[in-house]
């Protein structure tokens, strides 16, 4: 006991190693010295008691047991100096999304083009006219910034964006049918991510669900004898996440467009398209076209198939937008200047659809082609198998099918290519690689699946695979630290 004590008595004060990271004369200390200066006191304090802590936990459970293995303050300081240097400066982190998802949620769907990067970071930098009237000096909209070009690219007479397009369903449900009833089919009841279901929503809007037609089947009359004098709108609903395949029957916006009267017709796309992606092999509605076939009112997101920033946009007839700008949760729902600017230049691409296929990455790698993808593969295995050759590993280019995510297109798959990577001794299984790439510097994310890893090329843009090669190398030094390679 007497010893454990000793041993605890010996452990280094806080202060001291804070002050040894500070000090020293020799050459190797300046890099220590240099790491302590640029990181905050309460930084440099946090990781010292860490390390104090695990020391202290070491010897209460018999781990430490020698004071030779006991480490002095400069000894600490350098521990903690290593560990600052190797922590990465933020916790919200650029990754290399090689799942071959190009519209990973949890990767954060779309990356921006460069334009829209700039655009952000120009509005971020200095001040702007977000709601101020250059022409006239007065107090301005933040919706012009995108409202009249969203006007020009889908054909509607007034448009709105708020922070996404959950938001715009709620915002439309509380301005339009606020204590009234909205007439939905029982098909079309989805639920989202994070457990967002559209009852849920509409419940929180004030307004009625009245539920018609059965899971499979709706048809035009099932609208048509729920209409009461309290219904307010006909909402329907795309089911981007998923399929009802068999003996089905979905109401279309055609049909519903006919039988609606005067009631709005109001349409939750989910995900939006302005470019018709059919010999892409993706089936998934645009938004002039629900326009055109009759839709009052379209929502959809900005960051999946249209490739910006995480955004709501409502669009449709000018009378109805007015009533959603005019509602209190406009301003709990609305956009910041980062996301307008970004959102702007990524609109703005698409008055040249050709243009917007190779600038927005989004589109670009959704319609990367298999042949283009095994080239990439190809070379990015020979120069693996080059420089890893020995570490225990084998490199493959294998076809792979891969996915428009975001909830789009949930039955599509697209031909792609992966380089794959298999273990060849026992102690390098892909959840170990895995595991190490999740890591580095700069993470990799993959897919496990037939006992190897595979790194799909769809998703990595080709600027990144010089960075991807060098976080393998240091998956492969973390996994030989960790004494398993």
């Amino acid at each position: 006991m007497e010893e454990r004590n000793e041993l605890l008595r010996a452990i280094p004060k806080v202060d001291e190693v804070l002050k040894a990271m500070l000090s020293g004369d020799d050459p190797g200390d300046a890099s220590r010295r240099e790491t302590a200066k640029e990181m905050s006191h309460a930084e440099a304090a946090d990781t010292v008691r860490r390390l104090t802590g695990e020391l202290r936990q070491a010897v209460l459970e018999g781990r430490l047991q020698n004071m030779d293995e006991m480490p002095d303050a400069a000894a600490l300081a350098e521990q903690a100096a290593e560990y600052l240097r190797n922590t990465p400066e933020h916790h919200l982190r650029r990754v290399i999304n090689a799942t071959g998802v190009v519209l990973h949620t949890n990767l954060g769907r779309a990356v921006l083009p460069e334009k829209a990067v700039c655009a952000a970071a120009e509005a971020a930098r200095h001040p702007s006219n977000l709601e101020y009237d250059l022409s006239e000096g007065v107090r301005g909209s933040r919706q012009v910034h995108v409202e009249e070009i969203l006007k020009k690219i889908t054909g509607a007479e007034a448009a709105m964006a708020v922070n996404n397009n959950a938001a715009a369903v709620l915002l439309c449900l509380s301005a339009l049918a606020a204590g009234k009833e909205v007439i939905v089919s029982r098909g079309e009841e989805v639920e989202i991510g994070g457990s967002f279901r559209v009852p849920d929503i509409m419940k929180q809007s004030g307004a009625s669900l009245v539920e018609v037609g059965t899971t499979n089947r709706t048809k035009p009359e099932d609208y048509r004898d729920a209409v009461t004098e309290n219904t307010a709108a006909l909402l329907k609903v795309h089911t981007s996440n998923y399929r009802i395949i068999g003996f089905t029957r979905e109401t279309t916006l055609q049909e519903l467009s006919e039988l609606k009267q005067d009631l709005p017709l109001l349409y939750d796309m989910g995900s939006g398209l302005f470019i018709d992606l059919d010999r892409y092999g993706i089936d998934e509605p645009a938004v002039s076209q629900a326009l055109k076939a009759g839709a009052d009112l379209v929502m959809f997101s900005g960051d999946k198939l249209l490739g910006g920033p995480q955004a709501g946009f409502a669009v449709g007839k000018k009378a109805l937008i007015d009533r959603m700008k005019k509602h209190p949760l406009a301003r709990a729902f609305r956009v910041d200047k980062m996301t307008l600017a970004a959102a702007e230049a990524v609109l703005k691409l698409y008055l040249d659809p050709d243009r917007a296929l190779r600038e927005i990455p989004t589109l670009r790698q959704i319609t990367a082609g298999e042949e283009e993808l095994c080239v990439r593969a190809v070379k990015l295995q020979m120069q693996m198998e080059q420089r890893f050759m020995g570490q225990g590993y084998l490199f493959l280019p294998e076809p792979c099918g891969d996915r428009v995510g975001g909830g789009a297109a949930p039955e599509t798959a697209l031909p792609g290519y992966a380089v794959t990577i298999r273990g060849l001794v026992p102690g390098r299984t892909p959840e170990q690689l895995a595991s190490a790439l999740r890591n580095t510097q700069i993470p990799v994310i993959g897919r496990i699946a037939d006992g190897r890893l595979w790194l799909s090329l769809r998703t990595v843009e080709e600027e990144e695979e010089e960075t991807l090669v060098q976080s393998i190398a240091e998956a492969l030094q973390i996994r030989g630290r960790e004494g398993i390679s």
